[in-house]
């Protein structure tokens, strides 16, 4: 997706074109759970390759899967915790979800989370958080906030760390190996007994162990115990499915890397602090699940697509991630930059089919209204490229659409007054 030589990345969303699903996996419950394991650059996930990670990677895939949003550009994005959960939860980059450190200060409750979309379009599914952090489940999914359209997170387990009781604070942080252990049981017991249908599950420790060790035994140790974590809920998920009508969705990813010269830092836009990783046991894996192209921003409309969420079109347009499962029509969108003309290439993944491009030179839906969209064109898929002339165009700032049948790709440029066009503003 993303080319070294490209003058700027196309963000890449889906709109409609739902996956048709057998009858023999329809006539099953579809339920998700996704854990965020903080702060562990790909290299070392490779390097360890733990077992219950192995072995859900074995029963689906494994890929490196960037964060950070697109470096040099205007959705480059800070490597940091908050900013990475929110990145999976909407599936855009902080140019548009707006948290841009782990003060949570001005969520941009606009571009909704995956909580939100599974519940306006099935309220009677329920949900669940289990965290260490309460800000999680608080100011990112926004429990009960108006400004999320007030839905409920039916079952959470978390704000462990003001618990000073029960996880005495000390100087190794100790305490949080304890309150991971204690989030993962709690979460793999409401799996077992509830079995909610969208679960987040987030765990703290090997942040700590890095900030604190950086590349070191403790940090290793700190990754095998979350290793071991993740394994009771992947034993909770496979009794379900041995004893219940059910098909469980599980990813695992990570919210950044880490710095390369000591492991001990990140936050910025170094290739190891962007180096982020997915496992998973989806099915139907297809052309997105690879390097260079795979994001975490991809992980929020994979979730949508195999819980048969529609998202809203006008949301649609501003997802920045693709489903890694199943049809999608190209990948790797790219775009030249020249004076006055967009030269936009892609990879076509299937033979027939048209591209139509759209330009809307508004961004009200970033303060909760619609864009307009004019047609610029439309081109055969198979031609891989087309161009968009904006010579007539003033200057400002426009967002792009790149629509084929099964995805889409947005992009931002800005018309500078002397006519030229760029990414990064």
């Amino acid at each position: 997706m993303f080319k070294k030589n490209s003058a700027v990345f196309f963000a890449v969303g889906f709109i409609a074109c739902m996956l048709f699903v057998p009858a023999t996996q329809a006539q099953k419950v579809r339920k998700t759970v996704f854990i965020i394991v903080d702060g562990i650059p790909a290299d070392v996930m490779e390097k360890l390759n733990p077992p219950n990670l192995a072995a859900l990677g074995q029963n689906g895939g494994y890929s490196r899967a960037y964060v950070g949003g697109v470096r040099g550009t205007y959705s480059e994005t800070p490597t940091i915790s908050a900013v990475g959960y929110n990145s999976v939860l909407t599936g855009t980059w902080v140019n548009k979800h707006n948290v841009w450190d782990n003060d949570i200060a001005e969520p941009n409750y606009n571009y909704h989370t995956i909580f939100r979309y599974l519940k306006e379009q099935y309220p009677q599914k329920k949900t669940a958080v289990f965290s260490s952090w309460l800000d999680n489940r608080t100011k990112l999914v926004g429990d009960n906030f108006e400004a999320t359209g007030n839905i409920p997170v039916d079952y959470h387990f978390d704000s462990l760390e003001h618990d000073k009781v029960k996880y005495p604070h000390d100087k190794a942080r100790e305490f949080m190996s304890r309150i991971d252990e204690d989030v993962a049981a709690h979460a793999s017991q409401a799996i077992l007994q509830q079995a909610p249908d969208l679960t987040w599950v987030y765990l703290e420790y090997t942040d700590d162990m890095g900030h604190m060790y950086g590349d070191s035994p403790q940090f290793h140790k700190g990754i095998s115990l979350a290793d071991k974590r993740v394994g009771y809920i992947m034993n909770a998920v496979k009794e379900r499915e041995q004893k219940f009508n059910e098909e469980w969705l599980v990813i695992v990813t990570t919210d950044h890397g880490r710095g390369a010269k000591t492991g001990k830092d990140h936050g910025g836009q170094s290739d190891r602090e962007r180096s982020g990783w997915i496992y998973t046991n989806a099915k139907g894996l297809n052309e997105q699940f690879k390097q260079p192209q795979l994001s975490i921003v991809d992980i929020m409309p994979t979730i949508a697509r195999f819980m048969d969420i529609t998202v809203p079109r006008n949301n649609a347009l501003e997802v920045d991630g693709i489903p890694f499962t199943g049809a999608i029509s190209f990948v790797q969108p790219t775009v030249q930059l020249a004076a006055n003309k967009l030269t936009i290439s892609w990879k076509a993944l299937a033979p027939n089919g048209d591209v139509k491009l759209w330009v809307s030179s508004s961004n009200n839906f970033k303060s909760g209204g619609n864009d307009d969209y004019a047609p610029a064109g439309s081109v055969a898929l198979a031609a891989q490229q087309a161009e968009i002339d904006f010579s007539a165009k003033a200057p400002g700032l426009y967002k792009i659409v790149l629509e084929a049948p099964a995805n889409t790709a947005n992009t931002w440029v800005q018309k500078k007054e002397d006519g030229s066009l760029v990414t990064k503003f």
